[in-house]
């Protein structure tokens, strides 16, 4: 099995410096390099399986955004919003040292892609969106609230991943395995000995602090921002999704870079990219 190698990069926030880390898979040599950024409370390694697998045609990219895994923690949570993820990918493409990429990213992974991809100059030269577009539902991301941030502690591993699985039954059908490493990979063992989520809780300000106002106002810049992207876009949608649509999906491929939408049934957000399927999807269109 290839195995990747784990780099740091110190970046800037108004609140000071902090690191992002990141696997690199492949030949760091390789021109055609690409970025997976995972979701909101996830890590770099939801995506062993498919660097594994892709790391032969690509130097496959997988930071851990600030604040999870084994990036460092932002020391003012006001600065987890995406304009400073978004930089912070910017000076990462920077330390590759390459001018073009593609981008994979689940849910907020996807939000940065798509802001990234939609600026002039954009380095983003073929954008996959996993179950995420310009227009969410409010019920789901009250969903998503209502957990983010709780101190859950656990006495034991098993009791700890129990919950993640429970949480995190919308990602589909997946092996006993497949489910242990899911879990594993977003558990650490505290220093008395209890099993916790390994996030900055203050990454739930921005969900505690937001308005109906503020949603609205970030809708109509999202979709700004997608109607502006113009390289080739494949949207992947869990067909049970209660983040994204189906009517925002259908949207999406009459708007902007008029996206190629693969729907994946049993699945609601997100299809987390471990099976050969999903993988399969995503080789088809970066391959194309």
């Amino acid at each position: 099995m290839t195995e990747p190698a784990i780099r740091k990069l110190q970046c800037l926030s108004p609140a000071g410096l902090h690191r992002i880390a990141y696997k690199e898979w492949g030949d760091s040599a390789n021109p055609e390099v690409l970025i997976c950024v995972h979701g909101l409370t996830r890590v770099s390694d939801d995506f062993d399986a498919l660097a594994q697998a892709l790391c032969g045609e690509y130097r496959v990219i997988c930071p851990d955004l600030a604040g999870r895994g084994r990036s460092d923690w932002l020391r003012d949570p006001r600065y987890y919003e995406v304009p400073q993820y978004l930089a912070d990918m910017v000076a990462l493409i920077a330390r590759l040292d390459v001018d073009r990429v593609h981008w994979l990213g689940t849910s907020l992974g996807g939000l940065i892609g798509m802001l990234l991809a939609s600026l002039p100059d954009t380095p983003v030269r073929r954008l996959v969106l996993n179950d995420i577009g310009p227009a969410l539902d409010a019920a789901a991301l009250a969903r998503i609230g209502a957990y983010l941030g709780q101190p859950m502690r656990f006495p034991d591993f098993d009791e700890a991943a129990q919950y993640v699985k429970q949480t995190s039954m919308s990602f589909g059908p997946h092996t006993e395995a497949q489910w242990r490493k899911l879990a594993a990979d977003v558990l650490r063992k505290s220093e008395d000995g209890q099993w916790l989520l390994h996030y900055d809780p203050g990454l739930a300000l921005s969900f505690k602090t937001a308005t109906a106002e503020t949603a609205r106002n970030a809708q109509q810049m999202l979709w700004s921002a997608y109607d502006a992207i113009r390289c080739p876009t494949l949207l992947i949608r869990g067909a049970e999704s209660d983040l994204l649509s189906s009517d925002t999906a259908q949207e999406m491929t009459r708007r902007g870079p008029a996206a190629q939408l693969v729907e994946l049934p049993g699945i609601g957000h997100a299809p987390t990219l471990l099976t050969q399927e999903q993988i399969a999807v995503v080789r088809r269109f970066l391959l194309d």
